[in-house]
């Protein structure tokens, strides 16, 4: 399997950025390339500097396509104006310059970042919080890009204020425990049809999920200054966790999101929905506090999603975010956490499922992915993109997490990087 991955990734990382690279539109691509982490230039970077550790005789040149990538996407905020977002915004950019500084390049002029983390602490101490909670565009994903500033001064101070407008937002007096609710107008159109009242989300990316996988990666953490805030994300936990719990119907998987008045939908296995993720927010939980009940609940749930038959996963293609390559990885990520051989048989399995996806005249490198067909309700069409979220990036990151001892530490952006376990 390690040499039909090798292949895979030679096809998949054939992009060079004077090769319709940043800026271009590659094949069969719906749009141009932008300077976002998750689907864009900055995420590329991440990518290519991957594939430059984890071995640069394969992949010669691969650092110099990561530092190219990555200037563009600086270079991008210049003349795209983005908001906060980790994953289209400006924080996320921010993350790729700190998560490949000191190891891709140095700055000869001071923190790289200082002034991304002016702006996060003025945009986080602001009035009262009115914005998302999430990973992809809120609070969540502002804290990831505050853990990658860890142990740095500005780092602590954006982990607190993150900290305490969590505390903010939450409901504390939920019948079930303490929780989050995505109010309506958060919701795309078609969430907003089926749930016009806002709904409890489930999922890691836009949920409550990545709330408690964030809480626990702080939980973690032993800088100083933390201290408060890890009593206070350990509060939050405490009863976040039995109300995710409380989620799951009896006999069933957790569905996409719950509320008042909506019908629950079982979620399909993948990072972004689903049982699978769902475990690996509360593995996260649980090594963060040291919480041994939390942690076996994680693994009751991710023994069962690897016990599900393929065919009825919901899984349709091979993207990491809600693709075969995003479950091969969180099996990866729980067998490396745990040694546990059920997730290395899914893990391999899914590997394989997701290599037989690739597409050979299709998509770039083989991979597609499904999305709705323009101005035709209810069909969908084949689609490529290059990023790591829904594309070939993506794909090729979780390959090469399976077959490398290098630790896929890009996977920090994901909230999937699971901490090892902390005494109670």
């Amino acid at each position: 399997m390690t040499v039909t991955i090798a292949r895979a990734l030679r096809r998949l990382s054939l992009r060079t950025p004077g090769q319709g690279g940043a800026g271009a539109r590659p094949p069969c691509s719906r749009r141009r390339v932008d300077g976002s982490l998750a689907e864009g230039s900055a995420g590329l970077a991440v990518f290519y500097a991957q594939l430059a550790e984890a071995d640069a005789g394969l992949f010669p040149g691969a650092d110099q396509w990561a530092l190219a990538y990555l200037s563009d996407a600086v270079d991008r905020l210049a003349i795209e104006p983005r908001g906060p977002a980790l994953f289209d915004g400006f924080s996320g950019t921010a993350w790729a310059v700190a998560h490949l500084e000191g190891r891709f390049f140095t700055t000869e002029e001071g923190d790289a970042n200082e002034a991304v983390d002016r702006t996060v602490l003025h945009f986080l101490g602001g009035s009262r919080w009115r914005h998302h909670f999430n990973l992809v565009d809120g609070l969540a994903g502002l804290g990831v890009y505050a853990l990658e500033r860890l142990p740095r001064r500005m780092g602590i101070d954006c982990l607190k204020l993150v900290v305490d407008r969590l505390n903010e937002t939450a409901q504390h007096d939920h019948a079930e425990g303490i929780t989050w609710f995505t109010a309506p107008r958060f919701l795309s159109a078609g969430q907003r049809s089926e749930c016009p009242e806002g709904h409890y989300n489930l999922g890691l990316a836009h949920g409550v999920p990545g709330i408690i996988a964030l809480l626990g990666q702080i939980c973690a953490r032993r800088e100083e200054g933390l201290s408060h805030a890890r009593r206070k994300a350990r509060a939050l936990l405490d009863g976040a966790v039995p109300w995710l719990l409380a989620q799951q119907p009896p006999g069933q998987s957790f569905p996409y999101w719950t509320g008042p008045g909506v019908e629950p939908r079982p979620a399909r296995l993948g990072w972004c929905y689903g049982d699978l993720q769902i475990a690996a927010a509360l593995i996260q939980a649980a090594r963060g506090t040291g919480n041994d009940a939390w942690e076996e609940e994680a693994l009751r749930i991710a023994r069962d999603a690897a016990g599900r038959a393929a065919e009825n996963s919901g899984v349709a293609d091979c993207g990491l975010c809600h693709g075969g390559a995003g479950v091969a990885h969180l099996f990866n990520r729980l067998y490396q956490a745990t040694g546990e051989p059920p997730f290395k048989r899914a893990a391999r399995s899914w590997i394989e499922r997701t290599l037989a996806m690739l597409k050979t005249n299709n998509g770039i490198g083989g991979v597609a992915k499904v999305t709705p067909a323009p101005a035709l309700p209810r069909r969908t069409c084949w689609t490529a993109e290059p990023g790591i979220l829904e594309g070939s990036a993506g794909v090729a990151l979780a390959l090469l997490a399976a077959i490398q001892d290098v630790e896929p530490a890009w996977d920090r952006m994901l909230l999937v990087s699971i901490p090892p376990r902390a005494e109670p």
